[in-house]
């Protein structure tokens, strides 16, 4: 039998006084003895050497454990702040599964209205299944979320969303969501830890997809669950262990890897994000932009006021409606259209190509991931890609 208590006989992450800028370098590396390699070493190996009853500590079978995934699942708990080190899961779906699988057969989760439309899918199977009571928030209303939260087992929270970028005071949500008795759980996967770290406002759990900024150049799929809670911590490695939701070695070692730049790619991409989205407020084919930089933007008074930065995603509408935005998109030469998000190419799509999107998400509304290539070349492009698309509209 594997060792049921694994995850509460990992040490607790330390977490030293340094910049998160420099703990996104440093978190995870191998001691710094003579000899010793500067990057920890992937193991391939699906099964350890072990005879008679085995210690908890004991590595016994790669599904529960392998030492290839510790230093990630290490630097991801230091940069949140994290007791406890990180769990790595397969994929971003497969972390948020295991998060939703903490509310019971009837139970009630709550869930922004808009959000990573295959979070929302699994919600609702949930409705079906389980006869769960799934209600859907405006997550920048506070009042309406508090609300929601009376009777609720979790409140499940994306900040900024995908793709409508709402901001959620997040402090005050969480606080009133306790007190209703309720789990809080946060994407925070827009935001990445060196722009907003749920924990230290008392959220449960926190979640990233790292195929997104963690990783950083779109060559993993992988996810990632943190908890202070050691209860809530054994839960999910326990789902993790028994639903297979599990990572290769290589690439969590990819991720660790791209984890080391994460402060600089996000630096640039969070003011190429700001400046082109000041720059397309006023372009002649564009309708609207939403950005929390901006100061007219909605969620620009929370964001500037709990968190660290803006983010690098852009919501553009540009004339034309949806034939507009796919004519836009088909005039882009360097920019990739592409879905996925937080690598270091600049992507964007329209997001009601998907039947599964939210159908309050505007037809036209293209989400642009700014990556990390020279401003001046993507605005160089998008205003190319504009104009053109407004010449076949005969603008």
């Amino acid at each position: 039998m594997p060792p049921q208590n694994a995850p509460a006989e990992v040490p607790a992450v330390p977490v030293p006084e340094l910049t998160p800028a420099t703990l996104a370098v440093v978190a995870g590396r191998p001691a710094k003895d003579p000899g010793a390699p500067v990057n920890p070493p992937i193991v391939l190996s699906s099964t350890y050497v072990s005879q008679g009853t085995p210690p908890a500590s004991e590595k016994l079978y790669t599904r529960w454990d392998t030492e290839t995934w510790s230093p990630f699942e290490q630097a991801v708990a230091t940069l949140e702040g994290a007791r406890l080190p990180g769990l790595v899961f397969g994929s971003g779906m497969a972390a948020i599964a295991a998060v939703l699988s903490v509310v019971p057969a009837g139970g009630k989760v709550v869930v922004p209205r808009h959000a990573y439309h295959a979070t929302l899918i699994l919600a609702d199977e949930l409705a079906e299944r389980y006869a769960v009571t799934v209600e859907r928030v405006y997550v920048a209303d506070t009042d309406a979320v508090i609300a929601a939260s009376a009777g609720a087992d979790l409140v499940w929270i994306e900040s900024p969303t995908n793709p409508m970028l709402e901001v959620a005071d997040l402090p005050a949500i969480i606080v009133a969501a306790h007190e209703a008795g309720a789990l809080v759980g946060v994407d925070n996967t827009f935001a990445t830890p060196l722009v907003q770290r749920p924990l230290a406002w008392g959220a449960d759990i926190v979640v990233h997809s790292v195929t997104k900024y963690l990783a950083g150049h779109s060559d993993v799929v992988l996810g990632m669950a943190l908890t202070d809670d050691e209860a809530l911590h054994q839960r999910l490695w326990h789902h993790r262990t028994h639903h297979g939701a599990i990572a290769g070695p290589w690439e969590v070692w990819l991720a660790l890897r791209g984890l080391r730049t994460l402060s600089l790619r996000v630096e640039r991409s969070q003011a190429s994000a700001a400046d082109l989205a000041r720059r397309l407020t006023g372009h002649a084919d564009v309708v609207e932009v939403r950005h929390p930089s901006l100061p007219q933007d909605a969620g620009h008074e929370t964001a500037s006021r709990i968190m660290d930065g803006y983010g690098s995603i852009i919501g553009l509408r540009p004339r034309g409606g949806a034939s507009g935005a796919d004519q836009l998109i088909a005039a882009v030469r360097l920019w990739v259209p592409a879905t996925s998000l937080g690598g270091v190419e600049s992507s964007l799509e329209r997001r009601r190509r998907f039947a599964t999107e939210s159908p309050t998400v505007p037809d036209d509304l293209i989400r642009m991931s700014v990556g990390i290539e020279d401003v001046e070349d993507l605005w160089a492009d998008l205003d190319q890609a504009l104009r053109a698309a407004g010449r076949r509209q005969g603008r």
